[in-house]
């Protein structure tokens, strides 16, 4: 957020959370367990919400919880979530836990990110899948959805780039929706600018992709011949620290025999 804005009041902030959710006041009245009568004066400011109502308001309406620290903050409270630094000692055991499940993860991809997705870390069978990258690209902080469908990252060789990029877009676009993040607004506008490489091919028929309806796969072109991929996404789902809350492991499982043959032959004779 920008500093120098003013903060906003709780009122409007919390009735711009709910028309976010497409919520009536009575539908998120009746899931907070408080009066609609009630939850009107909360947003029209003739009320002031306990920090226990603004708490479980926030729960209903699945806000992330650096967003409800924002609305605590707006009702004249401190925040109760902390944000500590990604090499705070108290995010240690997390970070070495992450490091372990990347490895174990080998020698299928695996990466971690944050919540702009931004990279944190990876496992050596992703270094394996970028070259010809622009080494610009490469240079911390890393973006990975930039790198992704960016002309000078890895869409070029992506073997079904329509498909991947409307995932990858339908993805960002409902992180948007939940977290209202200007930063995640702007990458979605800047992903949204790249073109299609050339000779991309069209959207595959339903008839030629056994995985239509399923998932879609990343299916990425490399000297060893098209390995394709599923991706799982991983978070610490009872996490009370905001920067772990926003930390998810994104892993990579070989969608067919082949791409496990290779990957596996590989490790066999690294």
């Amino acid at each position: 957020m920008d500093s120098t804005a003013p903060a906003p009041s709780f009122g409007p902030l919390l009735r711009g959370w709910r028309r976010r959710r497409s919520l009536s006041q009575l539908a998120l009245a009746a899931e907070a367990e408080v009066s609609q009568r009630h939850l009107s004066f909360i947003e029209s400011g003739r009320s002031s919400p306990s920090r226990e109502v603004i708490l479980r308001l926030a729960e209903r309406l699945a806000l992330p919880l650096r967003e409800r620290n924002q609305l605590l903050v707006a009702a004249g409270y401190a925040p109760v979530f902390q944000a500590r630094p990604a090499d705070d000692p108290a995010m240690a055991a997390a970070h070495r836990a992450v490091a372990l499940i990347l490895e174990r993860h080998e020698p299928f991809p695996a990466l971690a990110v944050d919540r702009h997705w931004t990279l944190v870390h990876a496992n050596a069978a992703v270094g394996r899948l970028l070259a010809g990258v622009a080494p610009a690209l490469l240079a911390p902080p890393v973006n990975v959805l930039r790198l992704s469908l960016h002309p000078d990252g890895l869409a070029g060789r992506i073997v079904n780039f329509r498909e991947w990029r409307d995932h990858v877009l339908s993805r960002l676009g409902e992180q948007v929706s939940l977290t209202a993040d200007p930063a995640l607004t702007a990458l979605l506008e800047e992903l949204r600018a790249y073109p299609v490489p050339p000779g991309a091919a069209p959207h595959s028929r339903p008839a030629t992709n056994p995985l239509a309806g399923v998932a879609v796969p990343f299916r990425l072109r490399l000297e060893a011949g098209v390995l394709s991929f599923l991706s799982t996404t991983t978070v610490f789902g009872t996490a009370l620290d905001i920067t772990l809350s926003e930390l998810a492991i994104e892993a990579f499982f070989p969608a067919d025999d082949e791409t496990a043959t290779v990957l596996l032959d590989g490790r066999r004779k690294g």
